[in-house]
């Protein structure tokens, strides 16, 4: 029913099956999370909180998920590629962008444009965060190290 790519599989060194589904489901929640925050149609949360009383109905309820998704959006990127990769990826989809833009594919002066490419950029940066130790560890063969202290 799926396409071969979504439902492909590999197995580990340990024997365990991956699927490379979670890549897709990865992505699909990080442009969720980056465009349900904000985006340049209005239909977005926060929109949806400065248009009624912050404390009306599920409001509150909807702010802390929010928050949450965003702590923890944070926590995976700052632990997986810290602040300097972030940095880096940040400077990365500025190059890329300004690429684009060269070559007449984005508009910087049309404010339209860059609140999509903004909004998708942010959405792209959690999504490298999401997944940075999963492509380390494909990459490297390692996928975390503990820090021993020498007696």
């Amino acid at each position: 029913m799926l396409p071969d790519v979504l439902t492909k599989t590999n197995q580990t060194k340990k024997g365990k099956q991956e699927k490379h589904l979670r890549w897709w489901v990865t992505l699909i929640l990080s442009l969720a999370l980056a465009l349900g925050t904000w985006n340049p149609l209005g239909h977005h949360f926060i929109h949806y909180v400065s248009q009624q009383d912050v404390l009306a109905g599920f409001t509150p309820f909807a702010i802390l998920i929010m928050v949450g998704l965003w702590i923890l959006a944070i926590k995976s990127i700052l632990q997986s590629i810290g602040i300097l990769g972030t940095i880096a990826t940040v400077l990365i989809i500025l190059a890329f962008l300004w690429g684009l833009n060269q070559y007449g594919w984005l508009d910087f002066s049309d404010a339209t444009h860059m609140g999509w490419t903004g909004t998708l950029s942010v959405g792209f940066i959690i999504w490298i965060g999401i997944n940075a130790s999963i492509i380390w560890k494909t990459i490297t063969g390692v996928y975390a190290t503990d820090i021993v202290e020498s007696e």
